[in-house]
């Protein structure tokens, strides 16, 4: 049986907000938060181990259950505590009130082609960058470690869906600056900060490779750069490594 990569739980415990991107999770909550990423992790990971094994079909359904119950605790926790505290997500998903800068609508015409070596379903966020902080770094800009993988590109440059989705937020406001959230076919959500133009609408559907809009810098930055992120929910404070999780979508940003 194929080994399942697994994320280092060490690396699960720091899924928090960027500094000031305001509605962190805090105290007693936010351990139970990251305990509750931290077990819909390993129950992803059991589910994939049953499947690649070919466990009776019982088995596998009772672990997904399982897995999808681990979520929905989550996603209520989190919903509550963004919602309390006027997260845009929570509140404005679809960026009206904050009158967001929309520009065309993105269709799937625009959908551009995987790179060499890419599978034919997923791809990279964008292109020309510089992988800059990762995932989990330290730094003063953020209020505990960083929450996503940031990809240091110039102002305007295209920023396309990693896989196909349906656009769950598209919202402002905060330190994300003008942002995409895609939930994706696997149940995991997919954020875009930073952007200076969103090019797409709340609830449209969305292929790998799709214009969500352009890079910027918007919000809580020093300069521009596209702010890559996956989460458990839409919510801040799931996140889980983004290489990691591109990885097992046979995706390799290079370094």
């Amino acid at each position: 049986m194929r080994r399942v990569l697994r994320a280092p739980l060490t690396l699960l415990l720091v899924a928090l907000a960027a500094f000031p991107a305001a509605a962190a999770p805090a105290g007693h909550t936010a351990t139970r938060v990251a305990r509750d990423v931290r077990a819909h992790e390993e129950a992803r990971a059991r589910v994939e181990e049953l499947r690649e094994s070919d466990a009776p079909p019982g088995e596998v359904r009772d672990a997904e259950r399982h897995r999808r119950d681990v979520r929905s605790r989550l996603w209520d926790l989190l919903w509550a505590v963004e919602h309390a505290l006027a997260d845009p997500v929570a509140v404005d998903p679809a960026g009206r009130a904050g009158h967001c800068p929309f520009g065309p609508r993105s269709t799937p015409a625009q959908v551009q082609a995987p790179s060499p070596g890419e599978g034919t379903s997923w791809t990279v966020p964008t292109t020309g960058y510089r992988l800059t902080a990762g995932y989990a770094e330290r730094g003063r800009r953020w209020k505990h470690r960083h929450t996503g993988q940031d990809f240091a590109v110039g102002s305007g440059t295209p920023v396309r869906a990693v896989g196909p989705g349906t656009v769950r937020v598209t919202t402002c406001g905060d330190g994300f600056g003008n942002q995409v959230l895609v939930r994706h076919r696997d149940g995991y959500f997919t954020q875009y900060a930073h952007l200076s133009r969103i090019d797409v609408r709340k609830g449209q559907k969305v292929r790998a490779g799709q214009l969500l809009g352009l890079s910027g810098a918007t919000g809580n930055v020093t300069g521009p750069h596209l702010h890559f992120e996956v989460r458990i929910t839409p919510y801040i404070g799931s996140a889980v490594p983004p290489l990691s999780w591109l990885a097992r979508k046979g995706v390799h940003p290079e370094q």
